[in-house]
Protein backbone atom coordinates (compact mmCIF):
# COMPACT_ATOMS: atom_id res chain seq x y z
CA UNK A 1 0.00 0.00 0.00
CA UNK A 2 1.41 3.33 -1.00
CA UNK A 3 2.45 6.14 1.94
CA UNK A 4 0.48 9.00 1.98
CA UNK A 5 1.67 12.28 3.62
CA UNK A 6 -0.69 15.17 5.10
CA UNK A 7 0.19 17.18 2.03
CA UNK A 8 -1.50 14.13 -0.06
CA UNK A 9 -4.83 14.15 1.14
CA UNK A 10 -5.25 17.79 1.61
CA UNK A 11 -6.67 17.96 -1.79
CA UNK A 12 -9.18 15.29 -1.08
CA UNK A 13 -10.47 16.86 2.05
CA UNK A 14 -11.15 20.09 0.17
CA UNK A 15 -13.12 18.64 -2.46
CA UNK A 16 -15.22 17.78 0.44
CA UNK A 17 -15.61 21.11 2.22
CA UNK A 18 -16.69 22.64 -1.30
CA UNK A 19 -19.80 20.10 -1.04
CA UNK A 20 -21.37 23.22 1.01
CA UNK A 21 -21.83 21.22 4.29
CA UNK A 22 -20.85 23.35 7.16
CA UNK A 23 -20.41 20.57 9.25
CA UNK A 24 -17.98 19.05 7.41
CA UNK A 25 -16.10 22.15 6.04
CA UNK A 26 -15.90 23.08 9.99
CA UNK A 27 -14.47 19.36 11.01
CA UNK A 28 -12.15 19.75 7.80
CA UNK A 29 -10.70 22.80 8.93
CA UNK A 30 -10.15 21.61 12.32
CA UNK A 31 -8.38 19.48 10.99
CA UNK A 32 -6.06 21.32 8.87
CA UNK A 33 -5.34 23.55 11.23
CA UNK A 34 -5.11 22.14 14.31
CA UNK A 35 -1.37 20.75 14.18
CA UNK A 36 -0.09 24.16 13.13
CA UNK A 37 -2.56 25.88 16.00
CA UNK A 38 -0.69 23.38 18.59
CA UNK A 39 2.63 24.83 17.28
CA UNK A 40 2.15 28.45 17.86
CA UNK A 41 -0.88 28.43 20.35
CA UNK A 42 0.50 27.32 23.25
CA UNK A 43 1.07 29.55 26.37
CA UNK A 44 5.17 29.30 26.22
CA UNK A 45 5.10 29.84 22.27
CA UNK A 46 3.19 33.12 22.27
CA UNK A 47 5.18 34.51 24.91
CA UNK A 48 8.48 33.69 24.26
CA UNK A 49 7.56 35.60 20.11
CA UNK A 50 5.86 38.20 22.22
CA UNK A 51 8.94 38.96 23.94
CA UNK A 52 10.97 38.61 20.39
CA UNK A 53 9.08 40.73 18.79
CA UNK A 54 10.56 43.87 21.31
CA UNK A 55 13.42 43.19 20.12
CA UNK A 56 16.20 39.61 19.70
CA UNK A 57 17.44 38.01 23.02
CA UNK A 58 19.56 35.32 24.50
CA UNK A 59 17.92 32.55 26.05
CA UNK A 60 19.02 33.76 29.45
CA UNK A 61 16.93 37.19 28.81
CA UNK A 62 14.05 35.47 27.92
CA UNK A 63 14.39 33.19 30.96
CA UNK A 64 14.35 35.84 33.15
CA UNK A 65 11.34 37.66 31.20
CA UNK A 66 9.17 34.76 30.82
CA UNK A 67 7.89 33.92 34.93
CA UNK A 68 7.66 30.68 35.31
CA UNK A 69 9.23 28.79 32.65
CA UNK A 70 11.78 26.07 32.66
CA UNK A 71 14.88 25.44 31.52
CA UNK A 72 13.91 22.29 29.37
CA UNK A 73 10.31 24.00 28.46
CA UNK A 74 12.10 27.42 27.41
CA UNK A 75 14.93 25.12 25.52
CA UNK A 76 11.76 22.58 23.83
CA UNK A 77 9.68 25.37 22.62
CA UNK A 78 12.82 27.55 21.36
CA UNK A 79 13.38 24.42 18.69
CA UNK A 80 9.90 24.20 17.82
CA UNK A 81 9.48 27.33 16.76
CA UNK A 82 12.85 27.40 15.13
CA UNK A 83 12.06 24.20 13.17
CA UNK A 84 8.84 26.35 12.77
CA UNK A 85 10.62 29.42 10.93
CA UNK A 86 9.12 31.44 13.34
CA UNK A 87 12.63 32.33 15.02
CA UNK A 88 16.08 32.11 14.11
CA UNK A 89 18.78 31.09 16.00
CA UNK A 90 22.31 32.70 15.70
CA UNK A 91 25.24 31.44 17.07
CA UNK A 92 27.27 34.71 18.05
CA UNK A 93 31.14 35.40 17.90
CA UNK A 94 31.51 36.28 21.39
CA UNK A 95 33.93 34.46 24.40
CA UNK A 96 32.33 32.34 25.10
CA UNK A 97 29.95 31.61 22.46
CA UNK A 98 26.39 33.02 23.02
CA UNK A 99 23.44 32.75 21.46
CA UNK A 100 20.38 34.97 20.45
CA UNK A 101 17.35 34.60 19.05
CA UNK A 102 15.30 36.53 16.38
CA UNK A 103 11.72 36.69 15.40
CA UNK A 104 11.90 35.98 11.83
CA UNK A 105 9.05 37.47 9.11
CA UNK A 106 6.81 34.71 9.29
CA UNK A 107 6.80 35.00 13.13
CA UNK A 108 6.91 38.45 12.96
CA UNK A 109 3.14 38.01 10.94
CA UNK A 110 1.98 36.82 14.27
CA UNK A 111 2.51 40.08 16.16
CA UNK A 112 -1.07 41.49 15.83
CA UNK A 113 -2.87 38.36 16.37
CA UNK A 114 -1.14 38.31 19.59
CA UNK A 115 -1.20 42.11 20.88
CA UNK A 116 -5.43 41.60 20.27
CA UNK A 117 -5.14 38.63 22.47
CA UNK A 118 -2.87 40.12 24.84
CA UNK A 119 -5.01 43.32 25.20
CA UNK A 120 -7.93 40.81 25.44
CA UNK A 121 -6.47 38.79 28.06
CA UNK A 122 -5.90 42.08 29.94
CA UNK A 123 -9.65 43.39 29.34
CA UNK A 124 -11.42 40.13 30.30
CA UNK A 125 -9.39 38.61 32.50
CA UNK A 126 -11.05 39.66 35.74
CA UNK A 127 -14.34 38.58 34.45
CA UNK A 128 -12.83 35.07 33.76
CA UNK A 129 -11.63 34.64 37.15
CA UNK A 130 -15.23 35.50 38.80
CA UNK A 131 -16.44 33.24 36.17
CA UNK A 132 -13.99 30.49 37.60
CA UNK A 133 -15.17 31.77 41.35
CA UNK A 134 -18.71 31.12 40.74
CA UNK A 135 -18.03 27.61 38.62
CA UNK A 136 -15.86 26.61 41.39
CA UNK A 137 -18.22 27.43 44.20
CA UNK A 138 -21.42 25.88 43.00
CA UNK A 139 -19.30 23.10 41.79
CA UNK A 140 -17.41 22.26 45.13
CA UNK A 141 -14.06 22.28 42.52
CA UNK A 142 -10.84 23.62 43.79
CA UNK A 143 -9.68 26.26 42.36
CA UNK A 144 -6.02 26.50 40.90
CA UNK A 145 -4.91 28.33 44.43
CA UNK A 146 -6.58 25.52 46.15
CA UNK A 147 -9.10 27.31 48.10
CA UNK A 148 -12.69 25.98 47.17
Amino acid sequence: MPQTTTASRRPAKRQHAASGDPVQEALIDARATRPILEHIANKWSVLILTVLCTRPSRFNEIMRRLDGITHKALADALKRLERNGLIKRTILPTAPIGVEYTITPLGQSLQQPFEALYAWALAHGPELERAQARFDARSGTPSEDGTA
